[in-house]
């Protein structure tokens, strides 16, 4: 029997293949199938936000003049609302697993000591293992976190209503995401950064990002050093250099990224931050013991746990399969969707414009808020090496993209494109563009 540990992206994928090649498999699930995404992360932000988009446009409208009010929300209705389709979501799920031929134990923990498991208090015997345990919150260790009135996604459904006065730790795309749903949603925001806000993204897309969240106040270099409040949280202790002062606040939500689920897990590798060491067919240094998905670390994306899903169900399978972390499309959901890829290919051009108005951002054209997209290429093939986008609709181009750019995709492969119109997509019409671009402007031998 093969043992799957963990049913989030990476475990249930994992378990299905398994189940498909003819292995008796068993799933233990402790949080409900669908794991961090379905139940914390990427659905809960598509909820949130789709209201908070609403809400934002709505008031654009009415600055407009001809819509009479902004919509109020109320947020213990949204939340249940939004947990109902969590369930049916988990419902279809876990009806998929099972008719795959997945036994799965769910509401079970396990403790795992090398190759040997324990759930409760039970002995698993198994012919493979695969870990895949997920992530938590990565939950800074600062007087007063544990008060009332601090908030993580993992408990955002006790939230009981939108805050007056908000400060969200952290400063990568977990913080932007909920700062512009909290701020839509009518919460003053302060974002605690402590380095400096999404400093691993595109400076063209982080300077659109900034725009997109200008009603919220972004501090930069900064430490979160105390909540207090007595009974529950009331102000921040913060510092900045050598300097210190205090925030009020009504709630604090951490957003400060995640790191991997281990804890359970002993006798086998791992690295500083408790992530599992797999190699690239996802063994660990225990043989006959595998991991995949958040548990091995960064870059904590569900289509990344998934395809180390399927790597590590090959494997142990039999079969030759390696997992490629090269050309990884990413996506962030602010006012507009933001969706990037870039590959580790040094030099080369840039080119950026701004997002053509059409559906989803016709009205925000008397205030320049129409997005950008900018593309990299390199100097002389015209190999596309960047692409970076923020418009409606960024995410769902980029898959593609992304896919084309991982097998040499060039800009003159696109002279000859004909797009779908209107759109708010400006990457079409760089590529389209471009390659006379270079021509005109490379100098000639």
């Amino acid at each position: 029997m093969k043992l799957v540990i963990g049913g989030g992206p990476a475990g249930r994928i994992a378990a299905m293949r398994l189940a498909e090649g003819g292995e008796e498999v068993t799933l233990v699930d402790r949080g409900g199938l669908g794991g961090q995404c379905l139940h914390y992360g990427c659905m809960v932000v598509c909820a949130l936000n789709d209201v908070a988009r609403h809400r934002r446009q709505a008031a654009i409208l009415h600055e407009r003049g001809f819509l009479d009010r902004i919509p109020e929300i109320s947020f213990p209705s949204l939340l249940a609302e939004m947990a109902g389709i969590q369930d049916t979501i988990h419902r279809v799920i876990a009806d998929e697993t099972k008719n795959a031929g997945v036994t799965v134990l769910a509401g079970k923990t396990a403790a795992i000591d090398g190759a040997t498991v324990t759930v409760g208090d039970e002995p698993v015997d198994h012919d493979g293992l695969l870990i895949a345990t997920g992530s938590r919150p990565n939950v800074p260790a600062i007087e007063g976190i544990t008060l009332p009135g601090v908030f993580s996604p993992h408990s955002l459904a006790t939230m009981p209503g939108i805050p007056r006065r908000l400060a969200i730790i952290g400063g990568g795309v977990m913080a932007a995401e909920f700062t512009h749903i909290f701020g839509c949603l009518g919460a003053e925001v302060e974002v605690i950064c402590r380095s400096g806000f999404l400093p691993s993204i595109d400076p063209r897309l982080r300077d659109q990002a900034r725009r997109d969240l200008s009603f919220a106040t972004i501090r930069e270099h900064t430490l979160p050093v105390r909540i207090g409040g007595g009974d529950r949280a009331r102000f921040m202790t913060i510092r900045c250099g050598e300097e210190e002062g205090e925030i009020d606040v009504d709630a604090v939500f951490v957003a400060a990224g995640l790191v991997p689920r281990s804890e359970a897990v002993s006798g086998i590798a791992k690295g500083p931050a408790g992530e599992i060491l797999v190699d690239k067919r996802m063994r660990t240094n225990v043989p006959g013991v595998w991991a995949a998905g958040d548990v091995t670390g960064p870059p904590f994306l569900t289509p990344v746990a998934r395809k180390e899903g399927q790597v590590a169900a090959d494997t142990m399978l039999g079969r030759e399969a390696r997992i490629d972390h090269a050309w990884i499309p990413q996506s962030m959901s602010l006012m507009h969707d933001y969706a990037f890829c870039t590959g580790d290919i040094p030099g080369g051009r840039s080119l950026s414009i701004p997002a053509p108005a059409g559906p989803g951002n016709f009205w925000s054209v008397p205030d320049r808020r129409t997005g950008m997209a900018k593309i990299s290429f390199g100097h002389e093939e015209g190999r596309i090496t960047g692409m970076y986008a923020a418009a409606p609709g960024a995410a769902l181009f980029a898959t593609y993209l992304a896919y084309l750019m991982r097998r040499g995709a060039t800009i003159h492969d696109f002279e000859d494109l004909c797009e779908v119109h209107p759109s708010t997509d400006g990457i079409y019409w760089l590529l389209q563009h471009t390659a006379g671009w270079l021509r005109k402007n490379t100098p000639k031998p």
